[in-house]
């Protein structure tokens, strides 16, 4: 009887170890793959806040809120299912779909950076809504479906860090990952498109530091929102462009690659005592201007076309 006994708890302590690991592969695994996608999530913050704008300060949080829930649904409900069933059965997929990704996002980022050159705003929407429901509708929906766009990129950045581990263990760490974005953008995002408020009520209140505090808040803010898009801007040509170039050493076409991985390196001899530093700025700067050259390909040709169509 006690020989079962403690044969039960050696079991019961066996197991409860192998949960206890394979809880650190998950956690792991998910901190890797989430870190990853680091560029389209300050791009998801920055891009978010302007479907807020013009809309009544009432209905900010709120808004904020529909779209996070339309973002967990995209997440947990859409790319999900498609993310386990091309590592299960497509797992060749993923790295041209990641491509695919940095591509849009390389695209995305040169035409920020264009319309910032030349004032033109090629993907502005005429905005003849004057009903304030239907405008929001229109609001949020837009934003979930960059949302669809911006999450896809994520889960297929967290999906290709998570080759290693079983079925169970890719859905626990994407559900996780993709919880773990979504909360702590929107967190953000919430937090930004509030600020100005905040300020508003802590300069009404007594006590000049209290006043002055908040004075700077509502200056800051117009600041604060013009480097968040510079950033987002950045990091999507960053993220694009090492994606692109990430995928092209995958298919063994190694020139680009191995010109930036040279680049890289020569930068980690050269700096003493901030090698890692310098090589890791080199890169992100070389995958940025490789980003933004095919980001720009791909725009012109997006332009040229509708002209060359409306010719004929």
């Amino acid at each position: 009887m006690a020989g079962g006994l403690v044969a039960l708890l050696d079991d019961i302590a066996a197991l409860a170890k192998l949960a206890a690991a394979s809880l650190d592969d998950v956690a792991g695994a998910s901190a890797k793959a989430g870190t990853k996608a680091v560029g389209v999530v300050i791009d998801d913050t920055a891009v978010t806040p302007r479907y807020v704008t013009g809309l009544s300060p009432a209905r900010e949080l709120p808004i904020i809120w529909k779209i996070a829930l339309g973002s967990i649904r995209n997440k947990l409900i859409l790319l999900l299912p498609a993310a386990l069933l091309l590592s299960a059965f497509a797992p060749w997929a993923i790295t041209p779909i990641l491509m695919a990704g940095g591509t849009f996002l390389c695209f995305e980022g040169a035409e920020k950076v264009i319309e910032a050159l030349t004032g033109a705003h090629h993907g502005d929407e005429a905005v003849a809504v004057t009903d304030p429901k239907q405008l929001e509708d229109r609001q949020v929906s837009g934003a979930i479906r960059t949302d669809l766009i911006l999450s896809g990129e994520i889960m297929a950045i967290a999906l290709s860090e998570l080759a290693d581990q079983t079925i169970v263990n890719q859905a626990i760490a994407l559900a996780l990952v993709g919880l773990a974005i979504t909360v702590g953008v929107y967190g953000v995002v919430a937090l930004i498109v509030k600020m100005d408020d905040i300020g508003l009520a802590l300069a009404k209140r007594e006590g000049s530091g209290t006043r002055a505090v908040g004075r700077g808040l509502v200056a800051a803010m117009p600041v604060v929102l013009k480097w968040l898009g510079i950033i987002g801007t950045a990091a999507m040509l960053w993220v694009g462009g090492q994606i692109i170039v990430h995928g092209l050493h995958e298919f063994h076409l190694t020139p680009i690659p191995g010109w930036i991985e040279h680049a890289a390196e020569a930068a980690r001899h050269t700096v003493p005592g901030a090698g890692g530093i310098a090589s890791w700025i080199v890169n992100a700067a070389l995958s940025a201007v490789f980003g933004i050259i095919v980001g720009a390909i791909v725009a012109g040709v997006l332009h040229l076309l509708p002209r060359k169509a409306a010719k004929h």
